[in-house]
């Protein structure tokens, strides 16, 4: 089934004509694309968008002081009742106190000016403050209930530009829509003189919104770990799927504690990349990238996992945080006892050679080992602490963090 495509524009109320008093948008071509021929002559960026998009339905956002008349314009074949209704909307308009009932009443007529796209004409405030502008996230939001959504960013007030921007962030995470193009048709960029002269250029603002997105995915990141919220991002910037799927295996991997197959999957896209540079957004966020995934550079599998620890440990992840750098100890100890540490026989003979270390010869940092063993299987296996300090660090977040971080630097691996 075909997704809805919606268009979000918003009206703004153009510059006061100093001979007429009234308030008017200045007239212009644009152009999408070089190779395109430009568009006819109108006022509103947003009908010359509706033509080049053709979405299912516009959305027109607007205060009440905005020139909505300008959506009336050349309409023809007007009855009284239809007349009337323009000249009260007008009249309104000039003195800032159009309602939502008025432009309920010409929907039809501003569908008719937009070719028969259907139309929903909604009042906003002004965005003064912090509660105004709740409010206009909270129309967009009821407006565009489903599918693909376009957002015409060029007129109304300049904050208005950041609201809506904003407002695709806000679409994309709290209703799980899909952001197709931001637009903004450059007025101001538009040439006085030469072959293009009055032939205005239209701006797509899609790598702001793919630098957004790449900030919204390195903060899901820095909570979770989880290195798939950057494949979708690497494929539009020219990654091949097969190369970024490493990073989604990568997840899975270290998500079941299989850190073997995650370092292996890491290493195939390290070297699929290689030094390459990537493109768009994802090249601003590429050194980030390499350090969130450094940790496979490690000249040892024991220290890989420690690292690993480490990184959790730092986002608050501590589950994870005690099950790596527990699961590290146990590796170190196969690589100085020459077991293997990939076979689980091997790896239960380095634990149990630690456990007697530890409570049998009573080895340094017997203690910090001991509150690691209790706190690994209190998070893990939901098995009761007998150390007291273990009991108080479940309670305590902040005793946790600076713990383990002791404990961390005592048992180093």
């Amino acid at each position: 089934m075909k997704k809805q495509h919606t268009l979000v524009t918003f009206l703004g109320r153009g510059r006061q004509n100093q001979k007429t008093g009234n308030w008017e948008y200045s007239r212009t071509k644009y152009r999408f694309r070089d190779q395109d021929p430009p568009t006819e002559l109108t006022p509103l960026f947003g009908t010359a968008l509706a033509a080049h998009i053709k979405p299912d339905r516009i959305v027109i956002l607007g205060t009440r002081g905005s020139s909505w008349s300008v959506l009336l314009e050349n309409l023809k074949s007007l009855n009284k009742t239809e007349s009337s209704l323009i000249d009260e909307l007008f009249d309104a308009e000039i003195d800032q106190r159009i309602d939502q009932e008025m432009l309920d009443n010409v929907t039809d007529l501003i569908s008719r000016h937009l070719n028969n796209i259907p139309v929903i004409p909604y009042l906003i405030p002004f965005g003064e403050n912090e509660d105004e502008q709740y409010d206009i996230l909270k129309v967009i939001a009821k407006t565009v209930p489903e599918g693909n959504v376009s957002l015409d960013l060029t007129h109304g007030f300049r904050h208005l530009g950041m609201i809506g921007f904003l407002s695709a962030f806000m679409l994309e995470s709290v209703r799980g829509l899909e952001v197709k193009d931001l637009w903004y048709g450059a007025l101001d960029m538009t040439p006085r003189k030469g072959a293009k002269k009055g032939i205005t250029p239209v701006l797509t603002l899609d790598g702001l919104d793919r630098v957004r997105r790449w900030m919204n995915a390195l903060e899901r990141f820095d909570v979770t770990g989880d290195y798939s919220v950057f494949v979708p991002l690497l494929e539009e910037d020219g990654v091949d799927s097969e190369t970024a799927q490493h990073l989604e295996k990568t997840a899975f991997h270290e998500r079941t504690s299989n850190l073997f197959s995650a370092a292996d999957e890491i290493k195939k896209f390290q070297g699929k990349l290689g030094d390459k540079k990537l493109a768009g957004a994802s090249g601003l966020f590429q050194d980030i990238l390499r350090k969130s995934i450094a940790w496979v550079n490690q000249n040892s599998l024991a220290k890989q996992q420690g690292k690993l620890a480490e990184q959790y440990l730092a986002r608050g992840d501590y589950v994870r945080a005690a099950i790596f750098h527990w699961e590290a100890l146990i590796t170190k100890q196969c690589e100085k006892s020459n077991l293997e540490a990939k076979k689980r026989t091997h790896r239960e003979e380095a634990d149990q050679d630690l456990k007697d270390f530890y409570y049998k010869y009573h080895g340094p940092n017997e203690e910090e080992y001991k509150t690691l063993n209790q706190i690994r299987n209190a998070v893990t296996h939901g098995t009761p602490p007998d150390k007291q300090k273990c009991k108080d660090m479940l309670r305590d977040e902040e005793l946790m963090a600076s713990e383990l971080k002791t404990v961390f630097n005592c048992l180093k691996v």
